[in-house]
């Protein structure tokens, strides 16, 4: 599907409109509007590099280090965090205000839910006093709804031009046929396996991993409205944003950034000895045992020795010089090869990010 670039973005009872003159905002009901100065943020990206404008000033970066956590044991294999660095550890690029503008609205308070709970609070405790807060109750809690989503949405207007359209789409692509496969996960740990104890429990396998689902999608999360689409993997709570002219790294309700000349992606064909579900569109190319002998075949001491399948998968790494880390496995090995390929091909004039308020 295209990325799409639309005119207009909706946050809350506000609608920001991109114009020849900048962005502007206006807010009200059908028929009636009242509109206000240019707001919000603009970024063009192109054959000339990045320009970032925005209105609002940019703060300074925070001063923090990314300490790799210890290693925990798991049964008997010592598994080791291999997440990387969190969102609130890594240090925002040097343009980055609109990572500073999702932190502070991630971080202020939503006023609709204790508002909604204290109504709901008066209703039950005086049924006669609630009915009659009722009235001008629901307007206010409407009013609170909005208010607390247009304080706790950051607007982002792209103009992708030139070389860097295709480019663009190429991930939205990409990322959009990473989500067709029956399998994706991250990997959270992974052990080495260091005796022949070791190897003959856990499938001959040499290294052993714990993972989680994965989701794809082409939208950002509620916080970023924007006016493109935006690739979305996300791990639980953790979540890669690809915007045209950033990585943007989010975990839990922190937000950091990371310019594609600062990241790393490899993409590798891998074996996997598959204990849980098959997915229906990998390919099997061998199969092995839960407990296995020395040469390979099944420890014959053991009862109810399951035969296991060896797949293989797509292993797709990101990592950066300040502690990022993602390994993702997916069901088909092309699928990691194709969006490896498309962020490397990112235009050089990415790397020339220039900045105004």
């Amino acid at each position: 599907m295209s990325f799409y670039i639309r005119k207009s973005v909706k946050a809350g009872p506000f609608r920001f409109n991109l114009s020849k003159s900048g962005v502007g905002v206006s807010a009200g009901v059908p028929g009636f509007r009242v509109g206000a100065g240019p707001r919000g943020n603009y970024v063009r990206v192109g054959g000339r590099g990045v320009f970032y404008r925005s209105t609002q000033r940019p703060g300074a970066a925070p001063e923090t280090g990314w300490t790799p956590p210890p290693p925990a044991p798991v049964a008997d294999v010592l598994m080791e965090d291999v997440t990387g660095a969190s969102a609130s550890e890594l240090i925002p690029s040097e343009s980055g205000e609109i990572v500073q503008q999702l932190n502070e609205a991630a971080s202020r308070m939503q006023w609709f839910p204790w508002a909604l709970g204290l109504l709901a609070i008066v209703f039950l405790a005086q049924p006669i006093v609630g009915a009659v807060l009722l009235l001008p109750g629901i307007p206010g809690l409407t009013w609170t709804w909005f208010n607390d989503k247009s304080r706790r949405t950051v607007v982002a207007f792209y103009d992708v031009n030139d070389e860097a359209t295709p480019w663009f789409q190429g991930i939205v692509d990409a990322v959009e046929e990473l989500a067709g496969n029956s399998g994706l996960w991250r990997v959270n740990a992974s052990g080495n396996v260091t005796s022949s104890y070791q190897y003959k429990v856990n499938a001959g396998a040499t290294t052993i991993v714990s993972r989680s689902g994965v989701k794809v999608s082409l939208q950002p999360p509620a916080i970023l409205a924007t006016n493109i689409a935006v690739p979305t993997i996300s791990a639980g709570k953790a979540a890669l944003l690809f915007l045209p002219d950033r990585l943007l790294v989010k975990d839990a309700k922190r937000f950091s950034d990371i310019a594609y000349t600062d990241l790393e992606i490899k993409a590798d064909p891998l074996r996997f000895t598959e204990s849980g579900r098959v997915p229906g569109d990998s390919q099997q190319v061998d199969t092995t045992w839960q407990y296995v002998n020395v040469r390979g075949g099944p420890d014959r001491r053991f009862k109810d020795n399951r035969q296991y399948p060896v797949m293989l998968y797509g292993e797709l790494v990101f990592r950066s010089m300040t502690g990022l880390h993602w390994e993702l496995q997916c069901s088909r090995p092309e699928s990691a090869e194709r969006l490896s390929a498309a962020v490397q091909s990112a235009p050089s004039g990415l790397a020339q990010v220039s900045s105004s308020a």
